[in-house]
């Protein structure tokens, strides 16, 4: 085959096909072309959706009215990726052909796709709602019937809902999809695609990169240690987030919890965003960072999520948990790893992205391509003393579960 001529552009260009051909996750989240997103510096703003209380069966609104409380939710673009190699002036010369060119970019791109995969699915611990047994993977249309319910409950919209599992759960469930007529050409089409296809009110996938949560520590007789320990949404409003003061932990443990544990409160009911009505379900909270106990009578301050809102729009739960409230770590045994399959909706979870500016100079070629989901930049570098090449793959990223609400967790 003839010797093919490689340049910082056809590097880009052919990186950038084939990384958007074999992303997963990155196709079925929200990307930033949008003018809702204000961009300052290295960080998008992202506006919260508005919510009123509304007023019912009374047209009279001379005593009713509403201020409208915006917030915004910062996503860095603080994620790089790079791939860097060297290739003499003799192999540029009389070894490059056109298989080891395919052979380069298509490297590249997997070492790039496992770094935006990876950090979207690191995103489930930002994801408070959640179903499913600890220990047991999930093998039926029940499983994720289940969920979707859940979601509904919470006024998460049908479509587009997608689910991605791990490689094991995704053979678990199509095992349960034996019995579907595999002559219908959509179904023919999905499993081509290596796609699980249309199930359980989710279109299904498989990704290598999905997480696994090693619970913490997890023991004692945890409480929440004060009654009324909900907050207003002008407090919380920019992350969604609030302490949780809590005793009775088993002493002085590293980890008591880690980012990612989902814990239930008695008492504490979750509500359907619009009507407020109570779904008879415990809430779910997820805990955002990890935390220790301390000594005595074990205690540990927890930030978790969603904010404890009692009353309001942004309502979010029956009412505050009471002094000595029972805590449940529900993800499972302590120090124990359980796949995580992430069901979610376009707009939970965000994907930005933005060419690099990268200066050209004596003996410097550059060039930044952009894509529907990444941009690439490439730079090329002669050494003047040796004759060799330097080509540099860079992406700059940042991701954001911009509304968890709209995600689910299940377990297996």
């Amino acid at each position: 085959m003839a010797n093919a001529i490689l340049t910082p552009s056809i590097i880009a260009k052919e990186t950038l096909a084939h990384l958007e051909n074999e992303l997963v996750l990155a196709k079925k989240v929200n990307v930033d072309f949008s003018s809702e997103f204000v961009n300052s510096g290295d960080t998008i703003s992202v506006r919260r959706p508005v919510r009123f209380e509304g007023q019912d069966d009374n047209l009279d609104v001379s005593s009713y009215n509403e201020d409208i409380e915006d917030a915004n939710i910062a996503v860095q673009m603080n994620k790089t990726s790079t791939v860097k190699f060297e290739l003499s002036a003799t192999e540029l010369t009389l070894d490059i052909d056109n298989a080891r060119i395919q052979d380069i970019i298509s490297s590249a791109a997997i070492k790039i796709r496992y770094k935006i995969e990876s950090e979207l699915a690191a995103l489930y611990t930002s994801v408070f709602h959640f179903s499913g047994t600890p220990g047991t993977r999930p093998s039926s249309f029940l499983s994720l019937a289940t969920a979707g319910a859940h979601m509904s409950e919470m006024a998460v919209p049908l479509s587009p809902r997608c689910a991605v599992h791990s490689p094991i759960t995704a053979a678990t469930l199509a095992d349960s999809m034996k019995s579907l007529q595999t002559n219908r050409s959509d179904v023919k089409k999905a499993i081509e695609k290596l796609s699980l296809g249309y199930y359980g009110n989710f279109d299904n996938y498989e990704s290598v990169h999905m997480p696994r949560h090693t619970v913490g520590v997890a023991t004692g007789s945890p409480e929440v240690n004060g009654a009324n320990q909900n907050v207003t949404y002008a407090a919380s409003k920019s992350t969604n987030t609030q302490s949780l003061v809590t005793d009775g932990w088993t002493n002085s443990q590293t980890g008591i919890v880690k980012a990612g544990d989902v814990i239930t409160l008695a008492g504490v009911f979750s509500v359907n965003p619009i009507s407020k009505a109570s779904t008879g379900r415990l809430q779910h909270f997820v805990v955002t960072a990890d935390a220790n106990s301390g000594s005595s009578t074990g205690p540990a301050t927890l930030t978790i999520s969603p904010a404890i809102i009692t009353s309001g729009p942004y309502q979010t739960v029956t009412a505050a948990p009471a002094d000595d409230a029972t805590i449940t770590v529900v993800t499972g045994t302590g120090g124990t790893a359980y796949d995580q399959s992430l069901l979610f909706h376009k707009k939970a979870f965000l994907l930005v992205t933005r060419p690099l500016m990268i200066a050209g100079d004596a003996g410097v070629k550059t060039s930044t391509q952009s894509g529907n989901m990444t941009s690439i930049s490439v730079t090329e570098r002669t050494d003047f003393n040796t004759l060799k090449h330097e080509f540099r793959l860079d992406t700059l990223f940042g991701t954001k579960a911009v509304y968890p609400d709209l995600a689910h967790r299940l377990t297996a």
